[in-house]
């Protein structure tokens, strides 16, 4: 990623998409653990925006709290990539990327360019309704954004709103995924890099062919890294641990290649929950991660150059 003109934090202590309590702490742990320096020792512009606060009662739970929630952090997203401003969310539970992902669509439909999401976490976040074990929205947002049924009042003007075409969704580091899920991911073509694939071929291939497609089409790329994306023996503040992760150096090398790539449009940080964290070290290697993406690297190195067209090759 080139040096972005401005940076744009914003926070979403959010955790009404999921029952363990904690991820509303999440935003300060990353201030706390220095993103907004981090960002700013890198030579970036960064306006820290505070908190999205809802339209909705503090007691308020389920659909409709998630709703004002979706609609608020759209609404922030969307201004502030209209500002030219990177935004840069810290979660708060990962059904806030409904409003993340829906703000960079709609952004996207105005400018006339792709949307592409890469979600580097443990689990598909494809359920729905119908289909989840458990009920928490935190699990189901890339259902809603990608048109599914059983979201209905989720999103503002729900008939025109832009879809995520699951087409140019990429799921990184999936080691966990419930039946029903694991049948609408199929269905719908999403394309998938789990763990296992990772440990035989490495994050270079497939981060590098995601990449390319991604420029090809003159895309925006919006990444959401939830915390369970990394081995719990790494970051453990998370409510979701799955064994198996991504290591340290896979992490860091991602972030990298993201940033070498110029693509980056727009991040989230999700599912940090410092109520089971370990003195604050996921936050640490968080925002180290985040640094990573927006620069931070040991030695200097040519930054290769992705082209870019004006639309979807369709590839």
């Amino acid at each position: 990623m080139q040096p972005a003109a401005s940076i744009a934090v914003i926070g979403a202590p959010i955790e009404v998409g999921t029952s363990e309590p904690g991820a509303l702490m999440g935003p300060a742990a990353l201030r706390t653990a220095g993103l907004v320096r981090s960002l700013a020792d890198l030579g970036h512009a960064v306006s820290d925006l505070g908190d999205v606060v809802p339209d909705c009662p503090r007691e308020a739970r389920g659909l409709p709290a998630v709703a004002a929630w979706t609609r608020a952090l759209s609404a922030r997203v969307a201004a502030s990539l209209g500002a030219g401003a990177l935004p840069v969310v810290a979660g708060g539970d990962h059904s806030l990327s409904l409003g993340t992902v829906d703000g960079a669509l709609r952004h996207c439909a105005r400018t006339g360019r792709p949307l592409f999401v890469l979600w580097l976490d443990a689990h598909a976040d494809f359920n729905t309704p119908a289909t989840s074990p458990s009920g928490n929205l935190h699990g189901m947002p890339l259902a809603a954004l990608c048109g599914e049924p059983g979201f209905d009042g989720l999103f503002a003007d729900e008939a025109s709103r832009p879809r995520l075409d699951p087409t140019r969704l990429y799921l990184v580091g999936l080691r966990s995924i419930d039946a029903g899920e694991r049948a609408l991911v199929t269905a719908r073509r999403v394309a998938v890099t789990d763990m296992r694939d990772i440990d035989e071929f490495g994050v270079v291939a497939p981060l590098r062919r995601i990449l390319e497609r991604v420029g090809a089409a003159g895309g925006h790329l919006h990444v959401s890294l939830d915390v369970d994306f990394l081995d719990p023996g790494i970051a453990p503040g998370v409510g979701t641990t799955v064994p198996g992760g991504a290591t340290f150096r896979e992490a860091h090398l991602i972030m990298e290649m993201l940033h070498d790539s110029g693509l980056v449009g727009s991040l989230d940080v999700v599912e940090l929950n410092p109520f089971l964290d370990e003195r604050g070290r996921s936050a640490r290697v968080l925002v180290e991660l985040v640094a990573s993406l927006f620069g931070r690297r040991i030695l200097d190195r040519p930054t290769p150059v992705i082209e870019a067209v004006p639309r979807d090759s369709g590839a």
